[in-house]
């Protein structure tokens, strides 16, 4: 029996992208410590730190599971798990939950527990899927305005549904997933240019006419970071204080350390600053940029515009929430509400970055294995 589950084992890391996989379960498990130091230092509870690790377990277990099926099979099954994505996020209308620090109810209770998760991340993967199909089908009519018509109109319903969720940060996420999978397509210029082009008048008309005092107030902050002293600036200006506070080494886990609003989520990075300086920082990144050049490198080797389209997907959810977090905590952009990826506090998004990366894997798996039998 043993040497079947051993011989299993062998055969699937003989296939399986273990590189991905290794550099998943490093960086999880340095999410995890992360995690543990931050929460008991400020919170002095030890819940958190349950669900980071309980959710990195679960999330590696169905990454290796995913791997394993077939992932033209799961594509083809897109009436299903988009059905059942869309559903609960519509739920989120009449039942959502507002998680602390957070403005939208895009939360749903787990029955029978205390724990809280988030539709739209179910949905992004069901979109990469679904969308990954959708190009593949049209792959030699990508030539054609109404082709691009409908795929733009694909990429609008869930980006559209979760605005009027009021997830800004999500949406934007799946903005750049939409892009990312359209270019990876090779979309003719004639189709990019003029989008381009009208961008300064969308803007405006934006600005203007579409959106509320606090999202003009969240960019405002990025060119003024004393415009609102006493509320909005508050979070990003603390955060900066304490990632340069850090500087090359860190002050350690023992020091005075300063306390950011969501630290333990949206601004986990200004704790790795501050307590692991520079180098711990570019740990982080050197960490979160090789997850996704291997999900590019896996979109290259794919044998089917099917497989490549699902791991630029993957790479451009994991890529566009590592710099839009980046890039909000050293306030170069607004802040809107962006996890870290395997390091903030959040059982959902672990679970479901893993269950992203198990697309990818499958990818990787299945091609090789039939490259095997060729």
């Amino acid at each position: 029996m043993f040497a079947k589950i051993f011989k299993a084992i062998k055969n699937y890391l003989r296939f399986s992208d273990r590189a991905l996989l290794a550099l998943c379960v490093i960086t999880s498990g340095f999410g995890v410590f992360i995690v543990y130091k931050c929460t008991t230092y400020f919170f002095g509870s030890l819940s958190y730190t349950y669900v980071q690790l309980g959710a990195a377990v679960l999330g590696l277990t169905l990454a290796i599971l995913i791997s394993l099926i077939d992932y033209r099979s799961m594509a083809r099954l897109w009436k299903i798990h988009a059905s059942i994505a869309v559903i609960l996020v519509l739920l989120t209308f009449f039942f959502g939950l507002k998680n602390q620090g957070a403005d939208d109810r895009a939360w749903l209770q787990i029955p029978f527990t205390s724990l809280t998760f988030q539709p739209s991340e179910l949905l992004k993967l069901s979109f990469i899927l679904t969308f990954s199909l959708h190009l593949e089908k049209v792959r030699d009519n990508i030539n054609s305005l109404f082709q691009v018509f409908l795929l733009c109109l694909h990429g609008a319903i869930p980006t559209m549904l979760i605005v009027m969720q009021g997830d800004d940060g999500s949406a934007l996420v799946f903005l750049c997933i939409f892009v990312f999978m359209l270019f990876s397509a090779n979309l003719p210029w004639k189709f990019i240019i003029p989008p381009l082009a009208a961008l300064p008048a969308v803007f405006y008309v934006m600005w203007n006419f579409v959106m509320n005092a606090d999202q003009k107030a969240r960019i405002e902050v990025v060119f003024n970071p004393d415009a609102y002293p006493l509320t909005i600036s508050v979070q990003p200006r603390q955060g900066k204080i304490a990632l340069g506070s850090g500087m090359l080494f860190g002050k350690g886990f023992d020091a005075n350390l300063r306390k950011v609003p969501a630290i333990q989520s949206d601004y986990i990075f200004s704790f790795i600053g501050e307590t692991l300086g520079f180098l711990g920082c570019l740990a982080v990144i050197i960490l979160l940029s090789s997850i996704c050049f291997r999900s590019l490198y896996n979109a290259h080797k794919s044998d089917d515009l099917l497989g490549k389209y699902i791991c630029v997907g993957v790479f451009a959810m994991f890529a566009a929430q590592t710099v839009i977090n980046l890039g909000m905590v050293l306030t170069l952009l607004p802040v809107i509400g962006i996890t870290l990826p395997l390091f903030s506090a959040g059982g959902t998004s672990v679970v479901v970055t893993f269950c992203g990366i198990g697309l990818v894997m499958s990818v990787a798996y299945h091609n090789r294995h039939r490259n095997r039998r060729r």
